[in-house]
């Protein structure tokens, strides 16, 4: 069914999944701060030159923003789209944000007659182009029902988490911290070998292809093994703004988490040298590689 959808925001991540939803023939406006990106989206679609011009008349609004400040501009600043939005209209909001500006951008929502779902995603850009990320969604039951088809064209999966719009945000700031801590893990054990002798090309083929064998063991294995970090798939800022983000959702529950502050430390080191546009793991594993005099 050809839907009527609004997609704000061609980061790395958001330019893949709104190119799909093209693709699938569905009805789009775009909107991103720098229209310029728009130029390397391919097939049918409208440029809008405001948020609120984006989703004007439509039933669907995507959004894939960096962060929080940038969720909430959107939405509720200058210009913001909610006040625009139709009655009934779904705001599918894919960022990696605090629990709690979903809560509050859901109050919104509600006010307004429009529904919120939280839909953040696993995967970097090459699974967002290939249509492979695993979705999370929490929020609004039968928005949700609404809603699924869209995501599965956009994902491999759709994990449903329940109504509380919060829960696939912690979930994601959750795996997220699993990602950098994972990275932090192989960093260390492939300097290790390499101290003693050993090949990290091989080690981490080893390792990805036996006892680790997982996607992110095998994926951000192969990129600390080989130094290569080329495309930046997500920015060392973004990276720490996440850890950021599981470390004061640790505070608010009285949680202790010893490796969270380690991997926090590690990408706040980069930030401070300057290194924020570099890949998150580039700046754990040489974060790592540095500490050993490597």
């Amino acid at each position: 069914m050809r839907e009527k959808i609004a997609f704000l925001g061609l980061g790395n991540m958001g330019i893949a999944i709104a190119q799909n939803l093209i693709n699938a023939g569905h009805e789009v406006s775009i909107y991103n701060r720098s229209a310029i990106k728009a130029q390397q989206l391919t097939g049918n679609f409208e440029l809008a030159s405001s948020p609120a011009e984006a989703v004007a008349d439509k039933d669907f609004v995507f959004t894939m923003l960096a962060d929080d400040d940038a969720l909430n501009q959107v939405c509720k600043g200058d210009g913001g789209f909610i006040p625009a939005l139709k009655k009934g209209a779904i705001h599918l909001s894919m960022s990696t944000i605090a629990p709690e500006t979903s809560a509050s951008l859901n109050e919104i929502h509600q006010k307004n007659g429009s529904f919120y779902l939280s839909s953040p995603v696993f995967g970097r850009p090459t699974a967002a182009a290939e249509a492979k990320l695993f979705i999370c969604l929490s929020g609004q039951e039968q928005a949700k029902k609404l809603a699924k088809p869209l995501l599965e064209q956009v994902g491999q999966a759709v994990y449903d988490f329940g109504e509380d719009v919060k829960a696939a945000n912690v979930l994601k700031l959750t795996g997220n911290f699993m990602i950098m801590a994972s990275m932090e893990t192989m960093a260390e054990a492939f300097t290790l070998a390499e101290k003693n002798g050993l090949d990290r090309k091989q080690v981490a083929d080893f390792f990805g292809n036996t006892v680790f064998n997982a996607p992110i063991y095998k994926n951000y294995g192969t990129l600390i093994a080989n130094n290569n970090y080329q495309p930046v798939g997500f920015k060392s800022t973004l990276g720490f703004k996440d850890a950021r983000l599981a470390s004061k959702m640790a505070l608010d529950a009285e949680m202790p988490a010893p490796l969270l502050n380690l991997v926090y430390n590690r990408l706040l080191g980069a930030i401070a040298q300057g290194k924020g546009e570099q890949d998150w793991a580039e700046s754990i594993a040489k974060g790592v590689s540095n500490d050993a005099g490597i």
